[in-house]
């Protein structure tokens, strides 16, 4: 069977000469390629800004011991709900109850000592009276009175100072929160000065998002008009949140306050929204992008997809009615939306632009305009 092997080359040639030959026929009719077009309208449309932002709850605080001990009770468990006064953790110190017991023994000590001053002055006072002993005895006795009172008051002080060192060993929580990470086990020493805190509870009943505008951002949100910058950020509409999944967060929020430094190196300027949280899905320490959207009125809007840049500058293909293709500079606004501009300058309604096949198009090239519907957020915001 060897002997047909020769025939295999011959074979591929008359198929690849078969091929070019219908190519070149193909090519010979002349019809010119389809392109996708679409018919440029003014409309309304909403655009944004998106802004990476970190969230944090109101508030954050440390859980830590004021007293030397072992952890002997943990009451609650990562990522716990709790209420402010629920109790968190017992700590084993019995230097505290030992401290207590010793107090309190030294108050009755001194109590009895008192009672013991009060009589003397009572046996003295009818001696006086009668000028059977001298008034200085009084005197001695009310003294020795009033010394001991104030040994009592001591030691009482004693005793308060030892059941409040005593009640530190029992930790309860300061606000309503969640209960972060638990660092230290049972039976884990722990002081006042340890490195970490037996945990944090985070108030997330409201959510805060630090984001930073750069100085042109904030100047143009200033402006040189009379009023405050805080009354300004009050008639800013509602913002948007959208989590690190891609998802936007249901409730809107409000930017409350912004930052009274520009940051040097960046040239940013801090600010930061509030955001109710009842479902408590958002924590501290997560990450977001602020939404801020814009209505515009009477927009031409184009693909992201039916651009392409070059230098510096951005271009699309028009088609005129001829159906020949031209490179057309425009300029866009800096807002967005997830699949469209807002064109400055360079278009206007009615004219048709080509949203696929950019990389195979030439400038002046011949094309069938095929007309295409967008089906995109833009278009679906626009109203």
């Amino acid at each position: 069977m060897s002997y047909r092997l020769p025939l295999l080359p011959a074979a591929i040639s008359i198929i690849l000469l078969s091929c070019q030959s219908k190519q070149q026929q193909s090519d010979a009719t002349g019809a010119p390629p389809d392109y996708p077009v679409i018919t440029l309208a003014s409309q309304s449309t909403v655009m944004y800004t998106d802004y990476p932002a970190s969230l944090q709850g109101q508030q954050n605080i440390e859980i830590r011991p004021k007293v030397d001990g072992f952890v002997a009770q943990i009451y609650v468990d990562e990522g716990n709900a709790v209420k402010r006064g629920q109790l968190l953790f017992r700590i084993s110190a019995p230097q505290y109850e030992q401290e207590l017991r010793t107090a309190n023994a030294a108050a009755k000590s001194a109590e009895a000592a008192v009672n013991t001053a009060k009589m003397q002055v009572a046996k003295v006072m009818p001696l006086v009276k009668k000028e059977i002993v001298s008034n200085y005895e009084l005197e001695a006795a009310q003294l020795t009175l009033q010394a001991q009172e104030a040994a009592l008051a001591q030691a009482k002080a004693s005793v308060e100072n030892a059941r409040i060192n005593l009640g530190y060993t029992t930790i309860y929580s300061p606000v309503d929160g969640v209960v972060g990470s638990l660092p230290y086990k049972l039976g884990s020493l722990v002081s006042s000065s340890s490195p970490q805190p037996l945990t944090t509870v985070s108030d997330i009943s409201k959510i805060y998002a630090y984001f930073s505008f750069n100085e042109k951002q904030f100047l143009d949100l200033a402006g040189t008009s009379t009023g405050s910058v805080e009354d300004k950020l009050k008639k800013i509409p509602p913002v948007s949140l959208v989590l690190a999944n891609g998802d936007g967060y249901t409730e809107k929020g409000h930017i409350e306050t912004a930052g009274g430094l520009i940051n040097a190196g960046t040239g940013a300027v801090s600010l930061r929204a509030a955001f109710p949280n009842p479902a408590r899905l958002i924590r501290s320490g997560s990450s977001a992008v602020i939404r801020i959207e814009q209505p515009v009125n009477n927009a031409i809007l184009i693909p992201q997809k039916a651009t392409y840049e070059l230098q510096g500058k951005r271009f699309v293909y028009t088609v005129d009615a001829s159906g020949t293709a031209k490179n057309t500079e425009v300029t866009v606004m800096d807002l967005s939306s997830d699949e469209s501009y807002v064109v400055k300058s360079g278009l206007k309604a009615g004219d048709r632009v080509v949203i696929n096949g950019l990389n195979a198009l030439k400038d002046g090239m011949k094309i069938k305009p095929v007309p295409a519907t967008l089906t995109n957020k833009a278009t679906a915001q626009a109203r």
